[in-house]
């Protein structure tokens, strides 16, 4: 058997090849079972012989083995009598041939596996110990100063730091409707909002605290984020975590983007 294929494929594709091996299949099934088991025994013998000699007689044995043992079974369960108990005893017949066949398949494709090539150190003067330990390990470190945002209670009307006019109207206990200019509007959020520190982003929070909505003004888009908390911004980015001390992460990792 082959160390280049873990399943064994037919010798060929043409039709006298799937001819042959329908043929002999029926053949199988038609002689005594004991006499089908002898030549896929045979089979096996062969295989295993001819895996350290010749690779395409080892595939030839492999491939009538494989295709013979559906044949032997159907022998055995026609010499049952061929009720209920004889297709049981027959597919477990299959179970454990096909097992052994795959079995068989492993032990040789791991017996000519080649050896992993090492590779070697490149020669040269080792780095003393007092370089390697003072040498940077991993990519440079980058310091996040966050800035907290300003939460403000919303009201009917009002203008942010840029001029720009928005209103907000209650609908019921802890819920209502932002409204912007040119007619973008969110509904089911809470009175508390902050704004970025360059206008670009509005945040609100969600009813009882269950996350933010953020809406970029300066794209249209906006998410709702439940069980995500504004802990602050990058100069215009926010960053968010899952708790309200847990670890802060930003915006593009939250919605598994990459970074702008």
């Amino acid at each position: 058997m082959p160390a280049r294929a873990t399943m064994i494929a037919p010798p060929g594709h043409g039709a006298a090849v799937w001819l042959l091996l329908a043929g002999w299949v029926v053949l199988l099934a038609l002689l005594p079972w004991w006499l089908g088991l002898a030549l896929l025994i045979l089979l096996a013998a062969a295989v295993v012989y001819y895996a350290h000699r010749s690779a395409s007689l080892a595939e030839s044995c492999g491939t009538a083995l494989k295709w013979g043992l559906p044949g032997c079974l159907f022998a055995v369960q026609r010499a049952l009598g061929g009720d209920l108990l004889a297709w049981g005893a027959a597919l477990l017949g299959a179970l454990v041939g096909f097992s052994l066949v795959a079995l068989l398949e492993s032990l040789l494709f791991r017996r000519h596996a080649p050896a992993p090539k090492v590779a070697h150190a490149p020669s040269g003067p080792m780095p003393e110990w007092k370089d390697m330990a003072m040498a940077p390990i991993g990519p440079p470190g980058h310091i996040i100063e966050l800035e907290r945002p300003d939460w403000q209670e919303a009201q009917a009307t009002q203008t942010d730091s840029r001029g720009r006019t928005f209103g907000y109207e209650t609908e019921t206990a802890g819920q209502g409707i932002y409204r912007f200019e040119g007619g973008r509007q969110f509904e089911g959020l809470s009175a508390r909002y902050t704004i970025g520190p360059h206008g670009r982003w509005f945040v609100a929070n969600l009813p009882k605290g269950e996350g933010n909505l953020l809406y970029d003004r300066r794209t249209g888009r906006a998410w709702r984020l439940r069980h995500w908390q504004l802990c602050g911004w990058e100069d215009e980015m926010p960053w968010l975590s899952r708790q309200v001390d847990g670890v802060p992460v930003p915006l593009h990792e939250v919605l598994g983007q990459p970074a702008d």
